[in-house]
């Protein structure tokens, strides 16, 4: 068997203009994950990322604990969805950006609704794919770590919306688990398959051991 372990960003900076950039509580979390796996000789054949800037900066904070370069490839299969195109689709009218415990549970509650239109094929938000076209993209990019072969290990740095996909495929989930598993996954935890010739098989789901410890317990983040 292989093992794929799938990587969601460190925590980006939501709420501001610009949400495709870590925070420097982000980065480290990053780092402290590359810094476990070294000390336990974790290897790595392969390493898949998306195209996005907090995509790359993710994987820098790993190679930073990890000691070594973890060389790369792209692919925009693994970016994120557009979370507010997907709020406008459902409620075009102008939404401030949440500043308060109210404001941010108004989001994704928005969200969640958003997500379920795009799914069902009711809404189709700009400059998106479709549903069926973005989880196509993940099925590929699964596929793709399968061909890397049995007994290697395999890195994927994504966000939220294709790991949940990801997840979603390999145990056969209906839409509304979808996106609870989406909105669950917490920054720069770890879901890992174990995979043969055919098929992944999920291991572990959202887990933070590199954060496990009395110090690095405030470092656990979700958006």
């Amino acid at each position: 068997m292989g093992s794929l372990y799938l990587v969601r960003h460190g925590q980006a900076s939501f709420g501001a203009a610009d949400y495709d950039q870590l925070s420097a509580k982000g980065l480290e979390q990053c780092r402290l994950l590359g810094a476990y796996w070294r000390e336990r000789g974790q290897r790595f054949d392969a390493v898949f990322t998306g195209t996005l800037r907090r995509h790359a900066q993710s994987l820098a904070g790993i190679v930073a604990g990890y000691g070594e370069a973890l060389p790369a490839i792209a692919l925009p299969a693994l970016d994120e969805y557009d979370s507010e195109a997907v709020v406008r689709a459902i409620h075009p009218q102008p939404l401030e950006a949440p500043t308060d415990a109210e404001g941010v549970k108004q989001h994704f509650r928005l969200l969640r609704q958003g997500l379920l239109a795009w799914m069902r094929g009711e809404t189709q938000p700009p400059g998106m794919p479709t549903h069926t076209a973005f989880a196509a993209g993940v099925a590929d990019t699964l596929a793709r770590a399968l061909d890397v072969g049995v007994g290697k290990q395999v890195l994927i740095v994504s966000s939220g919306g294709p790991i949940a996909t990801a997840v979603s495929q390999v145990l056969g989930c209906p839409p509304e688990t979808w996106v609870e598993l989406n909105l669950r996954i917490r920054n720069s935890a770890v879901t890992e398959f174990a995979f043969n010739p055919r098929r992944h098989h999920l291991v572990s789901f959202n887990n933070l051991p590199h954060l496990d410890a009395p110090e690095t317990r405030g470092l656990v983040t979700h958006a």
